[in-house]
C-alpha cells in the first residue's frame, strides 16, 4: 500500500493539472485574505481590538467571499480532479491488470490511491494555513493566542474531512464508469447540487411536507425551518459550512438558521455576551463533524467494495 501511495504522491506533485489548480487556490487565497484584512482594518480603525482578532481573517468577506467560503464550494475541485481518473486512467492504459499481476494485494491499490490522495489534500491544506497565518501576522500584528491555534487545527482537521469525502466521490466515480470524462462530470454535477442547489430544494420540500399558512404560528415557522434544515445536511457542503463557521466564530451560539428565544432567555443572553470556550464550540459542532466523516468512511467503503469485486483482465 506504501509503495502505491509513493507512486501516487508523485504522479500528484508532478501533475500540471494539479500544479495549475495548486497556484489558482494559493492565489485567490491569497487575494480574499488580503481584501478581509483591509475591511478588518477599515472596521477596527479607532477601535480596540476585540478578543479573537486573528480568527476574523478567515471569516471576514473579501469583496466576494470569505477563505471558509472559498474552501467551501471550491475545495471539492481539488479532491475531483485527484480522483475522478485514479482507476479508468489505469484501465484505458492498459496498466490496471499488469499492475495486479504483481504481489500486490487489490486492496493495497485503492487504500494507497485515496491515502496519497488525502495526504496531497492535508499538505496542500497546512500551506495553505500557515502561510494565511503569516500574511495575517504581518498585516495585522497580532499573536494569535494557544485557543486561536487550536481553533485553526480543528478547522484544518475539519477541511481535511471534507475534501476527503470529494476524493472518496470522485474515486467510487472511476470505479463505476470507464469513460473519464463521464466520471469526472458525474463528480462535478453532484459538486454544483450540493453546494448550490441542495438548500433550495430542501426548502422546497419542507414547504410541501411542512407548509407555513400563517407566518405568525410560530409553531408552523419553527416546523418548516427545522425540516429544511434537517433536509440541507444532508449535503456535505452545510455540513462543512456550519462546522467550520462555528469553530472560527467563537461568539456564534447555535448552527441553527433560526433560533427562537423567549424575554428570560434574552436576558440570559444579555448577561453573556462573551465567547464561547473552545469545547462549548465543539459541542455545537460535533454531529456535523461525525456526520461529515461517516459520509467519508461510506463513500470510500462502496468504492473499496465496489472495486474488489469488479472483474480485472490483465489484457
Amino acid at each position: 500500500m506504501w509503495t502505491i501511495c509513493r507512486k501516487e504522491l508523485a504522479d500528484h506533485f508532478n501533475s500540471t493539472r494539479f500544479l495549475l489548480l495548486f497556484c489558482l487556490v494559493f492565489m485567490v487565497a491569497l487575494v480574499s485574505t488580503y481584501m478581509a484584512v483591509e475591511n478588518i482594518h477599515k472596521v477596527l480603525e479607532g477601535r480596540t481590538r476585540p478578543s479573537h482578532v486573528f480568527l476574523l481573517m478567515f471569516t471576514t468577506p473579501g469583496r466576494f467571499f470569505s477563505l471558509v467560503e472559498f474552501v467551501a464550494f471550491f475545495g471539492p475541485l481539488l479532491g475531483i480532479i485527484m480522483g475522478f481518473d485514479a482507476i479508468n486512467r489505469e484501465r484505458h492504459l492498459r496498466t490496471l491488470g499488469k499492475l495486479l499481476s504483481q504481489p500486490i494485494y487489490r486492496d493495497a491499490v485503492i487504500n494507497g490511491k485515496f491515502l496519497a490522495g488525502v495526504i496531497t489534500v492535508s499538505i496542500v491544506l497546512v500551506s495553505l494555513l500557515l502561510l494565511l497565518c503569516g500574511m495575517g501576522l504581518i498585516a495585522l500584528g497580532v499573536v494569535p493566542g494557544g485557543e486561536e491555534i487550536a481553533r485553526l487545527g480543528i478547522y484544518l482537521i475539519i477541511s481535511t474531512a471534507y475534501l476527503a469525502f470529494w476524493l472518496g466521490l470522485a474515486i467510487l466515480f472511476s470505479i463505476l464508469f470507464r469513460s473519464l470524462a463521464t466520471s469526472a462530470l458525474a463528480s462535478v454535477a453532484l459538486w454544483i447540487f450540493f453546494s448550490f442547489f441542495m438548500g433550495f430544494v430542501a426548502n422546497l420540500t419542507a414547504d410541501a411536507i411542512r407548509p407555513v399558512y400563517n407566518r405568525q404560528d410560530i409553531v408552523q415557522v419553527m416546523a418548516n425551518e427545522r425540516l429544511a434544515h434537517a433536509l440541507s445536511l444532508i449535503s456535505p457542503a452545510t455540513l462543512y459550512a456550519e462546522a467550520t463557521t462555528a469553530i472560527l466564530d467563537p461568539f456564534q451560539r447555535s448552527t441553527s438558521r433560526l433560533l427562537v428565544v423567549t424575554p428570560l432567555e434574552g436576558l440570559s443572553l444579555e448577561r453573556f455576551q462573551g465567547p464561547l470556550p473552545l469545547d462549548q464550540s465543539m459541542f455545537l459542532v460535533w454531529p456535523h463533524v461525525v456526520l461529515l466523516i461517516a459520509l467519508t468512511l461510506i463513500c470510500f467503503g462502496i468504492s473499496y467494495v465496489t472495486f474488489m469485486r469488479q472483474e480485472i483482465r490483465t489484457v
